[in-house]
């Protein structure tokens, strides 16, 4: 990506995107973040992929009713030829090992995010200990393509509305790469804060959220020593020529509310199904935050229940995270949050902001939305299982064991008769 343009001129660009993009967020009436369509797709079903980091594999679930495992894919078959090359080069190698140790808590991280191509054919699976994104043959496991990443860790990803891009964070080179889903070829990329993190397309396509983190995996987390994690900020490109329309740092917002307190490390976020309002959580806190696209600014901040169990020092939190995982229900009435270190899931009503049951989990990292749109479907990193919890109850409905250390899960269209891979071994090495 070309730099930044400075001097009047970018400011009137930056300004007429900024005014834009407002105006499409705030009239839109999609959902962010949906399955890719499967319209005029034939033998396709809808199911749930479910990420085993530490596991290197990938279950795929039913994506709604019990949702019961279909099968499970090795998303690491090349795993002896990355450790080779991995070996020979000593720089690849302490940021390999500085991954097991840090955001990996001892293990190495084999999966992060995945999402299948529009006709069903492949699994796309970022590898954060690998440094890169591959593209698998759900028929056979084999892969397909490889991209690596700049730098020395991939993380989340998003796929574009039409199911023809997928963006890629990587978080040690403070780039954003997107990808053609299909060959692997880079499109185009643009430049993040430190440590990009989640993506998000806009429902229409034509816009990219980026929220970088900053340095998770010091020990320096008092509130004193915020100074220290780095450049954190919302980034949102055009998503066909990538240059930056909005840049949003969440601190000046944060403090005009009067919650000086709080991170301004923008976590995972939902939005509401006209894109108007967006829901995120930060750093060390055990709740989220109201943001009005629009009107950028934010107007409320809900703090939910802590866990009397959870150890209070914050440096024992994962990755500097103390809640992690939201999503929305499709009418937009409901949010689900994932209480990582509190040990809990609860769906919360939007207009009140009033919780419901606290639905006790073991680490649940992310919470997504089942493929009829009534539950809630968290991965419980913690118990290696995934958990769906009825949005309108509030109440847990099924559970269905996974493998090591689930993460990310994503709905996508599959083959209807598919059960794993066709040749060789459908699951992966042993984390470790």
């Amino acid at each position: 990506m070309s730099a930044p343009r400075t001097g009047r001129g970018a400011r009137r660009l930056l300004l007429g995107s900024l005014a834009a993009v407002l105006a499409i967020t705030a009239g839109n009436g999609g959902t962010v973040a949906a399955a890719p369509s499967d319209q005029g797709a034939t033998g396709l079903r809808e199911v749930m992929f479910v990420g085993n980091n530490w596991d290197g594999t990938a279950d795929v679930i039913r994506s709604t009713g019990d949702f019961r495992r279909i099968g499970r894919l090795n998303v690491i078959p090349d795993r002896e030829q990355r450790m080779w090359e991995i070996g020979l080069n000593p720089v690849k190698l302490a940021y390999f090992l500085g991954i097991r140790q840090g955001p990996g808590e001892g293990h190495d991280q084999f999966v992060d995010d995945m999402y299948a191509t529009p006709d069903g054919s492949a699994m796309v699976v970022s590898r954060p200990s690998f440094a890169d994104v591959v593209s698998l043959d759900l028929r056979t496991g084999a892969i397909n393509w490889r991209f690596p990443v700049s730098g020395f860790r991939s993380d989340h990803m998003a796929v574009s509305p039409d199911g023809t891009r997928v963006a890629v964070s990587a978080s040690t080179s403070n780039t954003v790469h997107v990808l053609d889903i299909v060959t692997g070829e880079e499109v185009g990329s643009f430049t993040t804060g430190d440590k990009p993190h989640e993506n998000v397309f806009s429902a229409d396509g034509r816009h990219l959220w980026n929220m970088s983190i900053g340095e998770v995996t010091t020990a320096l987390d008092e509130p004193w020593l915020d100074w220290t994690k780095g450049d954190r900020r919302i980034t949102v490109v055009d998503a066909r020529t990538f240059e930056p329309v909005r840049v949003v740092d969440m601190r000046a917002r944060l403090d005009a509310f009067g919650r000086k307190d709080l991170s301004d490390a923008v976590r995972p976020v939902a939005f509401t199904p006209d894109e108007s309002t967006l829901y995120f959580q930060v750093s060390f806190f055990n709740g989220f935050v109201e943001y009005d696209v629009a009107a950028d600014r934010i107007t409320r901040v809900k703090e939910l229940p802590e866990n009397a169990a959870t150890d209070p020092n914050r440096t024992t939190w994962v990755n500097d995270s103390r809640h992690h995982g939201m999503s929305m229900s499709p009418d937009g009435k409901r949010l689900c949050v994932a209480g990582t270190m509190d040990d809990y899931a609860t769906v919360v009503d939007r207009a009140t902001l009033q919780e419901g049951p606290l639905v006790e989990a073991s680490k649940p990292y992310w919470a997504t939305v089942s493929g009829d749109g009534r539950s809630c479907v968290i991965s419980e990193s913690g118990a290696d299982r995934v958990t769906a919890i009825d949005f309108a109850t509030g109440r847990k409905i099924a559970t269905v064991a996974v493998g090591d250390h689930p993460q990310r899960v994503r709905l996508a269209r599959i083959p209807a008769d598919w059960s794993g891979p066709s040749t060789g071994s459908s699951n992966g090495p042993s984390a470790g």
